[in-house]
């Protein structure tokens, strides 16, 4: 039975992006992934930059984008894996009984959260648990929490990438969510995804200084209130206004540093993807020591 027209167009994009990735596919004209050149049908390396079509950091870079579509593939990304986190968290706490009613919107099972990689002063600092640095952005403490920052994400998220690339918009997602935990782990447990979220904004006050107009100052204005907003309502209800502090400063010191534009060319490029590609590599080899410290010992069960 054939497959639906939607389905059968997803099918030959995978075919094509794997195919791509791995030397095989259609054969057409392309476009390298490093310097942009038109390239021939057979090639295997970029005439003008030399870069390598098949296994590159370029080439798999721009096959991971395609996969994930749209102009923001990496937000897409990171919402797909705070849903699957949260996911997961919901049936730790339902298999755990404290699933009751309403409970969902504000809490979670708290040794659900620990085994997933929440940030923990003790299991950081004394353990060397440093991968929950990590993961704990991908947790959240119940459905108000996620909705608030997967709505800020969606918001500013596919802003921030767009100006900058997604692998550089990664690894500024990543390091400024670490910095956040890394400052807050001096002071209590945490998880979310706000002290990366932060660091975003931090990065967008950061273009805005360096740019005149009205526009330009009238986004600052709104942006700053909203941090302001956020260390108020973070203040009353008890939040990690240490990871927020850590993001939001991180953030704006990358944003003063980096050109806020994508890569122009090959070098500008080939460093983006590096760090990108860094970035990836780090969050995903946190999420393999979660899994193989989940069932480790309870530290307060002794």
């Amino acid at each position: 039975m054939a497959l639906p027209y939607r389905w059968q167009y997803r099918v030959d994009r995978w075919k094509q992006i794997f195919g791509g990735m791995f030397g095989g596919g259609e054969k057409r004209p392309q476009l390298c992934p490093a310097c942009g050149a038109l390239v021939g049908i057979h090639a295997t390396r970029c005439h003008e930059c030399g870069a390598n079509l098949r296994f590159g950091l370029a080439a798999w870079s721009k096959g991971l984008a395609e996969f994930f579509g749209g102009h923001a593939p990496v937000t897409v990304a990171i919402l797909i894996v705070n849903i699957v986190m949260f996911a997961a968290e919901l049936m730790g706490t339902i298999q755990a009984g404290q699933f009751g009613g309403v409970s969902i919107i504000w809490s979670m099972n708290p040794e659900t959260l620990y085994r997933l990689g929440s940030s923990n002063p003790y299991s950081i600092r004394i353990l060397h648990e440093w991968y929950r640095l990590v993961t704990a952005m991908f947790l959240h403490i119940g459905l108000l929490h996620i909705g608030f920052n997967m709505m800020v994400l969606l918001d500013i998220g596919p802003i921030v990438e767009e100006l900058y690339g997604s692998a550089r918009y990664l690894f500024v997602y990543i390091f400024t969510g670490i910095v956040g935990f890394a400052l807050s782990m001096f002071f209590h447990p945490a998880a979310g995804a706000s002290g990366a979220l932060m660091g975003l904004i931090g990065v967008m006050i950061a273009v805005t200084t360096r740019r005149t107009g009205a526009a330009m100052q009238a986004l600052r204005s709104r942006l700053i209130s909203w941090v302001v907003s956020i260390f108020v309502i973070g203040y009353f209800l008890n939040a990690d206004n240490y990871g927020h502090f850590g993001g939001l400063a991180t953030g704006f010191i990358l944003g003063r540093l980096m050109a806020d534009r994508a890569p122009l060319n090959a070098s500008e490029r080939n460093r983006a993807y590096l760090l990108g590609w860094l970035a990836g590599i780090v969050a995903l080899a946190s999420f393999v020591l979660m899994f193989l410290h989940y069932r480790d010992k309870l530290p307060w069960s002794d």
